[in-house]
């Protein structure tokens, strides 16, 4: 892979001015081979197999970005997910699990670990029912751990049990850790159609079909797009604006994927892909709500909000493949709405609303986001915004994803500040309706008839 002159000068323009980065380099790591009839030996064995492969990962890391001036933000890693590797122990607690996970993430530096994990769209085994019950206490009692759940898939429908329990599941970890605003849900997210190579969290893990190890590389460039678009003016017709993002998409592929390489060769093991997500911060400028209003809305969330966000996230995709044949995760637009200083004034305003990011979701890469609401948010309205978002991605054949925060004693309009990456919240108001009778009935909401393609 070879850089003109120019190519190198514009990414270190995007490096100190338009806050470019390596958003992340997640270390996939396979734990099949660790199950174990006994529950301590299981435990034991995926502690050894994390501290073994994942020891140099920060230091890796670490030396690219003193050798290329190349910012990497957060480096984590994926497992296999835990409800299988359980499965041989029979254990009906799966706390243990998630406890050597986070002690092997501590131990080799990691900021995450993603793979406290069940599949279930088309039903439950015992050991998804034990994961199922032991996340809350288990997100309430690590530092590191994220948890992810399938509920849905174009090609199995949606599991409305398994939604019902999700809801629940939220709810409960969002008590376990009250004093801390329920921060223990933004570690918690489900999906309909789940990535197996995803190097973001909560939703990081590593599916069946991935090698013993692989490096993945996630990176974000809000920022970058926002100043590319600026300099583009306003008198740009859309097809203008749609190039300029994918030209710029271009490049940051470019370079993730030359960072992924360098990582994987250190490592001595596999790249896998480069997943080019514009996903914000709280920072001035990396916004992914700033991007839409200079597209041409009045306020993200607004009308036409859908139509320039389908604008964006497409571009990004076509960018990301023009540049690497190793596109993958979720490449697209994100929109965690604490996360985005311009997410937060949209709802601070009005203009962004819980029913306006559930249509943007049929668009983007994951639309239900970091989203707070009441503490006292019932189940059944809980279980309606999820399946609302899991028939998104069933019948559209795409990504879905929900990671909502009920904040215990907190009322529509109040602010929940969480710092970091995870920014201030806004409390949405999910009204007073929900769908008790459509979930009391069980079972599977079938999938629709685009998911029988063969």
């Amino acid at each position: 892979m070879t850089f003109t002159d120019r190519e190198i000068l514009e990414t270190v323009r995007m490096f100190e001015l338009e806050t470019l980065d390596i958003r992340t380099t997640t270390l996939g790591i396979s734990l099949l081979d660790c199950a174990d009839p006994d529950l301590e030996s299981a435990c034991e064995k995926v502690y050894t197999k994390i501290l073994h492969h994942g020891a140099n990962l920060v230091a890796v890391a670490n030396s690219i970005q003193a050798d290329y001036g190349i910012p990497i933000v957060n480096k984590r890693v994926a497992v296999t997910p835990i409800a299988w590797v359980a499965a041989a122990s029979g254990a009906e607690d799966l706390v243990p699990f998630a406890r050597a996970m986070d002690a092997a993430a501590a131990a080799i530096g990691v900021d995450f670990i993603g793979g406290f994990t069940a599949y279930v769209e088309k039903g439950f085994t015992r050991a998804d029912l034990a994961l199922f019950e032991s996340i809350p206490s288990a997100l309430a009692s690590t530092e590191r751990v994220c948890s992810s759940v399938a509920l849905a898939s174009t090609r199995a429908g949606i599991n409305m049990d398994a939604v019902v329990r999700f809801a629940k599941a939220v709810q409960a970890t969002a008590q376990r850790t009250a004093g801390a605003g329920g921060i223990g849900c933004a570690k918690l997210v489900c999906f309909c159609n789940a990535v197996p190579d995803n190097p973001f969290v909560a939703g990081a893990h590593v599916g069946v079909g991935e090698p013993e190890t692989v490096l993945n590389v996630g990176v974000s460039g809000p920022g970058v797009v926002r100043s590319a678009l600026a300099r583009l003016g306003p008198e740009a017709d859309l097809l203008s604006v749609a190039e300029t993002i994918k030209r710029t998409a271009f490049k940051i592929t470019r370079m993730g994927e030359l960072v992924g390489r360098e990582a994987a060769r250190r490592l001595s093991t596999s790249f896998g892909i480069v997943d080019v997500s514009l996903a914000p911060t709280p920072a001035a400028g990396d916004s992914v709500a700033e991007i839409l209003e200079l597209i041409g809305v009045d306020r993200a969330g607004g009308s036409g909000s859908t139509a320039a966000l389908a604008l964006l996230t497409d571009a990004v995709k076509k960018g990301g493949a023009m540049a690497s044949s190793s596109v993958g995760g979720l490449s697209g637009a994100f929109i965690p709405v604490s996360e985005d200083a311009g997410m937060i004034r949209a709802v601070e305003e009005g203009a962004l609303t819980l029913h306006k990011l559930e249509a943007m979701t049929a668009v983007c890469s994951v639309g239900i986001d970091m989203v707070a609401v009441p503490g006292d948010t019932p189940v059944a309205t809980l279980t309606g915004i999820i399946a609302d978002a899991m028939a998104i991605g069933m019948v559209n054949q795409k990504t879905t994803a929900v990671r909502i925060i009920p904040v215990p004693g907190k009322r529509p309009g109040d602010k929940v500040e969480w710092g970091g990456l995870l920014g201030t919240a806004i409390v949405q108001d999910p009204g007073s309706a929900g769908c008790r009778r459509l979930f009391a009935r069980g079972g599977r909401i079938p999938a629709p008839l685009v998911g029988y393609r063969n």
